[in-house]
């Protein structure tokens, strides 16, 4: 009886594998991707939601996209790479590139003080803000609600008796199932009234409620004081939406919009404030280099800038490499110990040192002054010239230690056989230093470098704290001082000034980038001839 063998199957004739969705649904890893997935999509979907509610649908648009292109990268089998490109993708778009987007299209703006928000909200603000009681109009029942970071307010109509409801951003609307009487209202639905302790607690903001009778401003707006007893209070001004023009009912003054300067103005030049944002173009830039009131500070500013900066990365990269020379030699005896000691500065924080330099400098009370010096009495922080140099000195101590490690680490790097090619040629000490180990040590180090002038060129911190800038230029509108740099002025502007100025600050800041960035694309393009030499 004869047996037979089946033949193998050919290749031809089995079918390719073929890897199955269904096998990674049950993979640990999959199902803790498709967790955090859902809590992203979630966070999108609440942040889409938000944006909506508040109309920003540019907002809205960029967040889809960036959740369809999530969804697709990490569902994806082709997008391996993507998965790990994508979150830094995201955040560097979020918190740079957005970030210098704002900042640009600020500084095309008059956004500032008086000038922070819409025309609308401009309209309603100079409405609510220059109101009379309306004449005739009788004290009515009112009671303030609590709604979490803003009050709300009810009120009894006058005529129907009803209770309605509103706030600073809702109009009053008439609620169903509230109680009230004569005296007070009692009860409102899904509203937490605020009983006499809390208002009393929290009168300022009692002081400064309002709702508007309806979406026309120009009806009036009703009013309270104490919380308990109101009135409705009309406008001195009316808004002709037809003609955009503001007028005063007591003067009769006419006050036309003037979209170039975002402010209602009269013909006699009286100004309404506040205005709104509009676009100004260049003319932030303009006033930086060409307003009598800003252009010298700024030219002074920007010159201390560049000479901290350079000043603060020679002077620390000079002694941190001498310091590296000298205890990176093998004869010097407990140069572990004095290596650990000379980074010790470095571990401290700076913005403490900074403060504790700045008492030790003080003109009458500093160590600095009374003990070193013997009770003499030199204006370290308060005369130009001498503020400058403390603060480079203050930087030379805070900037040392780091100039230290970086030089150690290249010294220690450095080849051998150029040391002894330099002693065979019968180089001195001076010399192999000068001529082989500092552009060896240049060539790795010139990048840090660049990024320590960029630092400086910003150190808003040592500034601000040793000196906040001062001694200030007299008879300026902002505060700027002899030792402001380009940073620190720009805070000034935006924040301390009289008028803070949110535009212009822009442009300065836009400015610095433009300066940084130049400065460094000159320093990546020495390095790379040191790499050649």
């Amino acid at each position: 009886m004869s047996s037979s063998t089946s033949a193998p199957p050919s290749a031809e004739s089995t079918p390719a594998y073929k890897p199955s969705h269904a096998r990674d649904v049950t993979k640990p890893g999959f199902l803790i991707k498709l967790v955090l997935m859902m809590l992203v999509d979630a966070l999108g979907v609440y942040g889409i939601i938000t944006a909506a509610f508040v109309q920003s649908w540019t907002i809205v648009a960029i967040l889809v996209v960036l959740l369809a292109i999530v969804n697709y990268v990490y569902f994806s089998k082709r997008m391996i790479p993507g998965k790990y490109l994508v979150p830094g993708l995201i955040f560097l778009l979020i918190y740079q590139v957005f970030v210098m987007g704002y900042t640009g299209y600020v500084s095309l703006t008059n956004y500032g003080q008086g000038h922070n928000s819409t025309k609308a909200d401009a309209i309603e603000s100079l409405l609510m803000t220059n109101t009379v009681r309306s004449e005739g109009s009788p004290d009515v029942v009112t009671a303030v609600l609590d709604r979490g970071s803003k009050l709300g307010l009810a009120i009894v109509h006058p005529e129907s008796g009803d209770v309605l409801v509103g706030d600073s951003t809702t109009p009053l609307a008439k609620v169903d199932g509230a109680k009230a009487d004569e005296l007070s209202i009692t009860e409102i639905p899904g509203e937490t009234i605020l009983g006499f302790d809390q208002l009393v607690t929290r009168q300022k903001e009692v002081a400064g409620l309002s709702a508007a009778v309806s979406d026309d401003p120009n009806e009036g707006f009703y009013v309270t004081s104490d919380g308990t007893k109101g009135y409705l209070a009309k406008s001195i001004l009316t808004y002709d939406e037809a003609a955009d023009t503001m007028t005063n009912a007591q003067t009769g003054e006419v006050f036309k919009a003037d979209e170039s300067k975002g402010l209602f103005v009269s013909d006699a030049g009286t100004e309404l404030k506040p205005g709104w944002r509009v676009f100004v173009g260049f003319s932030n830039y303009a006033n930086v280099f060409a307003s009598s009131d800003l252009a010298g500070p700024f030219f002074k500013a920007l010159l201390w800038s560049f000479a901290f900066a350079v000043l603060s990365v020679l002077t620390t990269f000079a002694f941190g490499l001498f310091l590296a020379l000298v205890f990176s030699d093998e004869r010097v005896k407990g140069r572990r110990i004095y290596q650990s000691l000379l980074i010790l500065p470095y571990a401290f924080p700076g913005f403490l040192a900074t403060l504790v330099w700045r008492g030790m400098l003080n003109e009458k009370y500093g160590f600095i002054n009374n003990v070193i010096l013997g009770g003499a009495d030199i204006p370290w922080l308060t005369d130009g010239f001498l503020a400058k140099i403390a603060i480079l000195g203050v930087n030379l101590w805070l900037g040392f230690p780091y100039m230290f490690l970086v030089c150690m680490g290249a010294l220690q790097s450095l080849p051998s056989d150029c040391m002894e090619a330099a002693k065979i040629d019968g180089a001195s000490a001076l010399r192999t230093v000068w001529s082989v180990k500092l552009p060896l040590v240049l060539q790795s180090t010139v990048p840090l470098l660049i990024a320590s002038f960029a630092f400086n060129f910003n150190n808003f911190s040592l500034i601000y704290m040793l000196t906040n800038g001062g001694p200030n230029y007299p008879g300026l509108s902002v505060p700027v001082g002899e030792t402001d740099i380009l940073i620190s002025m720009v805070y000034k502007i935006a924040f301390e000034g009289g008028k803070p100025d949110y535009g212009l600050a822009s442009a300065m800041s836009i400015i610095i980038f433009i300066v940084v960035g130049v400065i460094a694309w000159l320093g990546f393009r020495q390095t790379k001839a040191l790499e050649e030499l």
